[in-house]
């Protein structure tokens, strides 16, 4: 491919005809405008007819230059990234060749636009740093490519196209998982506006983000296009400009003909533009008409940009193994880089000295890949996981602790601390209430939270105290909720989403574990997700359940990298928790997940009658929780029984039980469970005659294999028992206790061990 763009060019400098044949035999896949029901000739814009630009309409030659350089630049990093590879200094070869096109849309979008890509967009990231002084695209992405501690983004964790300084997010081979986020940073962006809320970008920004025709078909990006048509269609600003590489092929597997743009083309709510990346005068002239739109209407756009792929999906693809070698070859007359080449010839250019700059540039590429060799790369788990670990304690205090000045306005001059005990729904409502009341920024949406309060009440009255803009309603969709969230994370807003249930998240646990988990460790901690995500789950509904109101299983979520999770078991301990989960988030832009057990939400007694599950509301600043520390209640010597969330109750009914019959008990509450509390559980477990787990999470990935390993790693000698739930779904009725845990089984497991000990 190399090779044979030099040949070209070289045959054009000693014959001129020969350079016109070419062109002569070469028709564009995307001659004319491929819009909705549009005059021939006119791009539809929403404000009038903007004539397109004839293919050989004349393009500044500044733009053309600038345009040529950051192809060839991408063509020659990608020609690097096999090198080094073949030297074994290089880790990654999914290159951006035949791709470089969208150069086009960076230079018809500004540098302060933020923006998430897709893995082809070497031309982009060219271009762009080109915009920006002192930009080094060459030297960036050779430090990406070979793992390097001075790559600018990820500082040597892997290869993405992303840095802060041009408002470029990371993202890592995605496969449209980028989307629901650049939906949530457009939405947040006019959010954050209407709140008066200040955020890292212009007020006028446009989200850009890109992704393959094949990554179209993937329910990521159905529904996040989706999700862009719903704000569109009732009028909430969004300005996104959503940019399909369409280069025909998802590895080995084609795009049927016509296919993307059927599926682009009628999108309700979402604007159409095509252009043939390799015609330059059109793809230029598109970019930028389709980026000034966006911009002036703050409506979501697709530009549909035709490419082509050259050299495979990776440097381990032989695609020869099912494409056919003149569909390979034929590709090479819509080589996007040889088109703007002739276009500047015909722009009054020799093609000499294209090919001059040409060999010029790649020089200078193959130089600074020579200099990269040998470079520092990461060399303990510290220091790759060091952007999963970092914290600011100092800030999350701040926040945690933060108290409203108006909070008797807020609370219509009845604060819930002078009120009577409340629920664990209660403290979680009135909990909430503070917090947005003592940050502005701070939202809380999902499903059914706004007008509804919540399945369970648990947010009712918060849309009336502050208002639609804060407090909303979401369409049905988890992985649109949480690509809110991480949207509005990036804008500078704390949001607090709702998942409905602990069961429904796994639709979108991709959302927080390739994307919130990932952001700060692909950055080097320059970006992060900030987020308190809010889910109702666990077991023990009486008269409605089965497996998706009932799910019991968090093994999903403590495998995430970073991610933080607690769960309040009592109405005293849920204010503190969630503060200090807001104060991770806002603080040290750590991803929360607060995991609220369903069947305690309105839980009054331990005992009938005794109202021992209700509590005095706790009020900001009042005994500040502090992260990652379980809390002990009793004193009991026989049994230690660790356990958290429905396991507090059930084993503190079961512990007084006990009692009468000569066994004293003490509970350690874990409250967080990633990562656990540690240096509690051992502090407790050290000086403790025997050891109850009580998990009401399945045998196999709860809670209690982590606490006996951790309890085996720490040489602690103590006799060890656990009782979980089973691996099995949760079924409807009485038959949900045959797979729960029981205070029965909990009562004879504490007898067992104490009896054999």
């Amino acid at each position: 491919m190399d090779e044979h763009l030099r040949r070209q060019l070289t045959a054009w400098e000693e014959d001129d005809e020969a350079r016109r044949s070419w062109l002569a035999r070469y028709t564009p896949a995307h001659d004319s405008q491929p819009v909705r029901s549009s005059p021939p000739g006119v791009v539809p814009t929403g404000k009038g007819p903007v004539p397109a630009r004839r293919p050989d309409a004349p393009i500044a030659t500044d733009l053309l230059q600038e345009y040529f350089d950051a192809q060839a630049r991408s063509r020659h990093l990608d020609l690097a990234a096999r090198s080094l590879q073949s030297q074994g200094e290089g880790f990654y070869t999914i290159g951006s060749a035949g791709h470089e096109s969208n150069a086009a849309v960076a230079l018809a979008l500004r540098p302060t636009d933020p923006a998430l890509l897709h893995y082809r967009s070497g031309g982009f990231y060219c271009a762009r740093a080109a915009q920006v002084p002192g930009g080094t695209p060459v030297e960036d992405v050779l430090h990406s490519l070979t793992a390097s501690t001075r790559d600018p983004i990820s500082g040597g964790r892997h290869k993405v196209f992303g840095h802060a300084g041009l408002s470029i997010i990371p993202q890592t081979s995605t496969i449209g998982s980028h989307l629901p986020r650049a939906v949530g940073l457009a939405f947040s962006l006019g959010r954050a506006k209407a709140l008066g809320r200040s955020t890292s970008w212009p007020d006028d920004a446009v989200v850009v983000t890109s992704f393959g025709d094949a990554s179209m078909n993937h329910s990521t990006t159905i529904g996040a296009l989706n999700a862009a048509g719903y704000c569109s269609h009732q009028g909430v600003p969004l300005p996104l400009l959503l940019v399909c590489e369409d280069n025909g092929i998802g590895i080995s597997t084609t795009t049927p003909p016509g296919w993307t743009e059927a599926v682009l083309g009628g999108l309700p709510g979402i604007g159409y533009l095509a252009a043939d990346g390799a015609d330059p005068a059109q793809a230029l002239t598109i970019a930028a008409a389709a980026a000034a739109r966006v911009r002036r209407e703050r409506r979501p756009l697709v530009l549909h940009l035709k490419t082509v792929r050259f050299m495979g999906h990776a440097g381990s693809d032989a695609e020869i193994g099912y494409r056919s070698t003149r569909d390979i070859l034929g590709d090479y007359a819509r080589d996007p880089l040889l088109r703007t080449a002739a276009a500047l010839i015909e722009d009054g250019a020799s093609a000499g000295d294209v090919l001059s700059r040409y060999e010029e540039i790649g020089s200078a590429v193959r130089k600074s890949a020579e200099a990269v060799h040998g470079t520092p790369r990461l060399r303990t788990a510290r220091e790759v996981m060091s952007p999963l670990t970092a914290r600011d304690p100092d800030a999350e205090r701040e926040t945690a602790a933060t108290r409203a000045p108006s909070r008797e306005t807020i609370f219509a001059g009845k604060l819930p601390e002078d009120g009577p005990a409340l629920t664990l729904a209660g403290s979680i409502n009135a909990a909430l209430i503070d917090l947005l009341a003592a940050h502005p920024g701070a939202l809380v949406f999902g499903e059914d939270v706004a007008k509804k309060g919540g399945v369970y009440g648990v947010t009712r009255g918060l849309r009336k105290r502050f208002g639609a803009q804060r407090v909303f309603d979401t369409l049905l969709d988890e992985q649109t909720i949480l690509g809110t969230a991480l949207g509005a994370s990036l804008a500078g807003l704390l949001p607090i989403p709702e998942i409905q249930y602990l069961a429904y998240v796994h639709n979108a646990e991709d959302q927080l574990r390739g994307e919130a988990g990932s952001l700060a460790f692909f950055s080097n901690g320059q970006y992060r997700n900030g987020m308190v995500v809010r889910i109702a789950g666990l077991a023990y509904q009486r008269g409605f359940g089965g497996h998706f109101h009932n799910d019991n299983s968090v093994a999903a979520l403590r495998d995430i990298p970073g991610l933080v999770l607690a769960v309040p078991s009592h109405p005293a301990e849920a204010p503190g928790l969630l503060r200090a989960c807001a104060g991770l988030a806002a603080g040290s832009g750590k991803v929360c997940v607060f995991l609220e057990p369903i069947a305690l939400y309105h839980t009054r007694d331990r005992q009938e009658g005794d109202g021992r599950w209700l509590a005095p509301y706790r009020p900001p600043s009042a005994d500040a929780d502090e992260f990652c520390r379980a809390r002990l209640h009793g004193d009991g010597e026989d049994l230690l029984i660790l356990t958290y969330g429905n396991g507090v109750r059930m084993s503190s009914r079961v512990a007084a039980d006990l009692r009468a019959e000569g066994i004293s008990a003490r509970l350690l509450d874990l409250r967080w469970l990633n990562p656990l509390p540690e240096e509690d559980i051992l502090a407790q477990a050290r000086t403790a005659s025997r050891i109850l787990i009580v998990d009401e999470g399945r045998r196999t990935g709860g809670i209690a294999e982590p606490l006996m390993a951790l309890l085996t790693d720490h040489r602690v000698q103590t006799p060890v028992a656990r009782v979980c739930g089973e691996d099995s779904y949760i079924p409807l009725g009485p038959a949900a206790s045959t797979v729960l845990v029981t205070e029965e089984r909990i009562a004879q497991a504490a007898r067992d061990l104490c009896q054999a000990g």
